[in-house]
């Protein structure tokens, strides 16, 4: 009698269940999406076109603008997730590629970086490891050469120059090294060894710019009470923008090509000096015109010519730029134009200056007349300040100053603190391809205190914001619909401060003064809200679905003040050129408790909790009739302080000690 093993079998109806669940998700995710949408739009029409108390009009504009706010919010998510795509297995890594592993560090404890260089050592496919260490510390290289890794610090050539922290250290590895795949891991991502052979199958596509990974953290305590794990983000967000080709390059934990690299910095190098140089033009065109109105009043008609000939030669370099013409023939036509202009102004000042000198002195009056004829001294004298009209100066230099300022192409985007997400938004700019694997394949250290984590958080936002206003991915060329909406979901969450500070005081202000953003809280009201709520909470449990998503959704309303911090300060950097500095998160834990730090949050609590005792102390005194409407602002409240709460657990939280 013969025995068939079931266990095949089994195995391959677990993995149809599987499959058939997974279409069932992604098919209903779909369907609530469009429902979410479509009830949303039916409730704010109403609300902004019946629901309005003008007796408060500022509170009720200022919830309704709220509303609005994250009615955006949810169709950017939902648009995101709407193509979530799960890979499964991946293709089989092929032979034969010459593969880098860098590891970034600056200043972290050198045992800690010895495990993560042990195991790249270790990793299973042919490739070169290196230590990129921005710290140039003795004990770093020696320990690098200890374990067998290559060891790279910066040249003597970023002396002088911006160091563009993390960007600027692995720009000046790609300069020192030669393999056409990079794996990046920051100096606690402790890699597996078949991390290689599970990522690189998908570079087959030679459209793939980079491969990314999640990023796990395995210090994280039970409770998570720093929120540090994002199974939200590395999970279905990323699955959802790598359905519309646009999964995110996160710092780790990826495989990069060289060549997109390359390629995607000469592009917008290109772009760059282009710009640099029409906006050049454009000054020098300011300043000519406002050099011809202050001429307009004197009487030193005799330089007008020299002024018309800048203009043509603005005019001129624009429609070469506009031809097609290199940057370099357009800068040394502008450049030889304006020596002319420079050359004309010399003279008709020499001219006054003879006529001038004709009754006093006609010997020397005609010695300089004759240095009109010498080429030499009249690029001299262009030179330097005689020139009546400093115009001429000024717009001789403007164009070759921008023009050097941009020095060599820059493959890794330094636009922004998160070099990361800036620069895998360039490449799909630039037509490149990204994927999104969702298997953990490194093990990480996250912060162990929470004035780490803000940090951490506090640099994430900032950066941000900082691409969201110098390259705004609505307006970004090269992008599809889908990529745009992709990246401006992740940008516009980081505005949600001084919304979430809306939500928290109109329950306040209900409770304590009767102040009410709505006409009445009706069954009109309830009933057109109620199932957009449902059906928005219903849509993130299947997106959500097996992963712990509660402690990211208390963070992203508890930190209410450190994303409007992140959005003054960026705005300030992007604006007015005020620093952010770069803040490398602190790989071990920093001691003490962190009340401080989460001071606007402990007063909201305050403030809500008095607001809930004097509505309910009104209500039982007969001071107030409106019950319902009390009990649902009490509900609303004790749902804040219940979101809020998270952030005492963190900065109280103190590690066990150790055995």
């Amino acid at each position: 009698m013969r025995v068939v093993s079931t266990a095949p079998t089994r195995q391959r109806l677990i993995d149809w269940g599987r499959e058939e669940w997974a279409a069932f998700r992604r098919g209903l995710i779909k369907i609530l999406v469009v429902t979410n949408l479509v009830l949303g739009a039916y409730y704010l029409l109403w609300r902004g076109t019946a629901s309005l108390n003008w007796d408060a009009w500022l509170f009720a504009l200022a919830l309704f603008a709220a509303e609005l706010y994250s009615y955006i919010s949810s169709f950017l998510f939902g648009v995101t997730v709407f193509r979530l795509r799960e890979r499964g297995e991946p293709p089989p890594a092929p032979a034969g590629l010459r593969v880098d592993v860098y590891i970034t560090c600056y200043n972290e404890p050198v045992e800690l970086v010895r495990k993560t260089v042990r195991a790249a050592v270790a990793i299973r496919y042919p490739h070169q490891t290196y230590l990129l260490d921005d710290g140039d510390n003795p004990a770093m290289r020696a320990m690098a050469c200890e374990e067998g890794c290559g060891y790279i610090t910066r040249s003597a050539v970023w002396k002088g120059f911006d160091r563009h922290a993390k960007a600027g250290n692995l720009m000046n590895a790609l300069e020192q090294t030669t393999g056409d795949y990079i794996l990046v891991l920051d100096a606690d991502q402790v890699p597996l060894p078949q991390i290689l052979d599970r990522t690189l199958g998908y570079f087959n596509d030679p459209r793939v710019a980079f491969v990314q990974t999640p990023q796990y953290f395995i210090n994280v305590p039970p409770g998570d009470p720093f929120g540090s794990q994002a199974p939200l983000f590395y999970g279905p967000i990323q699955q959802g923008k790598d359905g519309w080709n646009a999964a995110f390059f996160c710092g780790s934990n990826a495989v990069l090509r060289r060549e997109a690299l390359a390629r995607t910095g000469i592009h917008f190098f290109v772009r760059d000096v282009e710009r640099r140089i029409r906006r050049a033009l454009r000054e020098a065109d300011t300043v000519i015109r406002r050099a011809q109105r202050k001429l307009m009043r004197t009487e030193r008609q005799q330089i007008a010519p020299a002024l018309r000939a800048l203009c043509r030669a603005v005019s001129d370099a624009r429609r070469e730029l506009n031809r097609g013409d290199t940057f370099q023939e357009v800068t040394e036509r502008f450049q030889h134009r304006v020596e002319e202009a420079a050359r004309m102004v010399v003279a008709a000042d020499l001219q006054q200056i003879m006529a001038d000198l004709a009754e006093i002195q006609a010997a020397e009056a005609a010695e300089i007349m004759r240095s009109l004829h010498d080429e030499a001294v009249l690029a001299e004298l262009a030179r330097r300040d005689r020139s009546p009209l400093a115009a001429i100066e000024t717009v001789r230099q403007l164009v070759p100053l921008l023009v050097n300022e941009a020095m060599d192409y820059l493959p890794i985007s330094t636009i922004s603190v998160t070099e990361d997400m800036s620069t895998s938004m360039r490449l799909h700019a630039t037509g490149w391809r990204s994927v999104y694997h969702d298997e953990i394949l490194a093990h990480g250290l996250a912060p162990e205190d929470l004035r780490s984590a803000l940090q951490q958080r506090l640099r994430w936002a900032q950066g941000t914001i900082q691409v969201f206003l110098r390259e705004n991915p609505l307006l970004l060329p090269g992008l599809s619909i889908g990529q745009r909406i992709a990246y401006l979901d992740t940008m516009w969450s980081y505005f949600s401060g001084v919304p979430t500070v809306i939500y928290l005081i109109a329950p306040v202000l209900f409770l304590m003064f009767g102040l009410l953003p709505v006409n009445a809280l009706s069954a009109e009201f309830f009933w057109r809200l109620t199932p957009y709520l449902l059906v928005n909470q219903l849509l993130f449990a299947v997106i959500s679905w097996g992963r712990p998503t509660w402690r990211g959704q208390q963070y992203s309303l508890a930190l209410f003040p450190l994303w409007i911090k992140a959005v003054v300060t960026a705005a300030a950097n992007v604006w007015f050129g005020k620093k952010l500095g770069f803040i490398v998160t602190p790989k071990t834990r920093q001691a003490g408790r962190y009340l401080g730090l989460v001071r606007w949050q402990l007063l909201m609590m305050v403030l809500i909790t008095v607001a809930i005792g004097v509505g309910l102390s009104q209500l039982a005194l007969g001071w107030r009739s409106d019950g319902m409407p009390v009990l649902v602002n009490v509900f609303w409240a004790v749902y804040d302080l219940i979101m809020l709460s998270v952030v005492i657990d963190a900065a109280l939280y103190q590690p066990p000690e150790e055995q």
